[in-house]
């Protein structure tokens, strides 16, 4: 009985903490905000977290020890997760999976896509806070969130 209990406690404090996170995102200027999800003990989620700040975005960062209950709130399919979830924006508030390049962050947040969120799946060396590697090649993908659509190339690094 304890161990569910403690389950429930948890599972009420995440869904606390994704209410505050998209509060949050409703103050001015919520194009440079970011929430991002993470363990406590990813150094490259910290690192990311780091690149996005010196980019002069806002981040708050909240560590969660099972991020499954905030990807599956955040619509991002299984294929596409990666080891950190963020969200920006305003009244259109996108999904960031994993260690998305400023780069496919300032298109999103240029383009406005009618879309959920971009992921850069898994954890890619060279990407962004796995080493930031200038040759790296990786895909970030486009994912709806809707019923039967596969996810799309979004952004491509490092591919000519």
């Amino acid at each position: 009985m304890t161990k569910i209990l403690t389950s429930l406690a948890g599972v009420f404090a995440i869904g606390l903490s994704i209410t505050a996170t998209f509060a949050f995102a409703e103050t001015p200027d919520t194009d440079s905000q970011i929430i991002v999800f993470k363990s406590p003990w990813c150094g490259c989620c910290q690192a990311w977290v780091e690149a996005m700040e010196q980019a002069d975005y806002h981040v708050k960062t909240t560590d969660v020890e099972d991020l499954t209950a905030i990807k599956t709130r955040a619509g991002v399919p299984g294929n596409l997760e990666a080891c950190h979830t963020a969200m920006i924006g305003g009244e259109t508030k996108y999904v960031l999976e994993g260690h998305v390049p400023i780069q496919a962050v300032e298109k999103l947040m240029t383009e406005r896509p009618d879309i959920r969120g971009v992921s850069t799946p898994g954890m890619p060396m060279g990407s962004l806070g796995m080493g930031d590697d200038p040759e790296a090649n990786y895909t970030v993908y486009a994912f709806t969130g809707r019923s039967g659509e596969e996810p799309a190339v979004y952004f491509e690094v490092g591919k000519q």
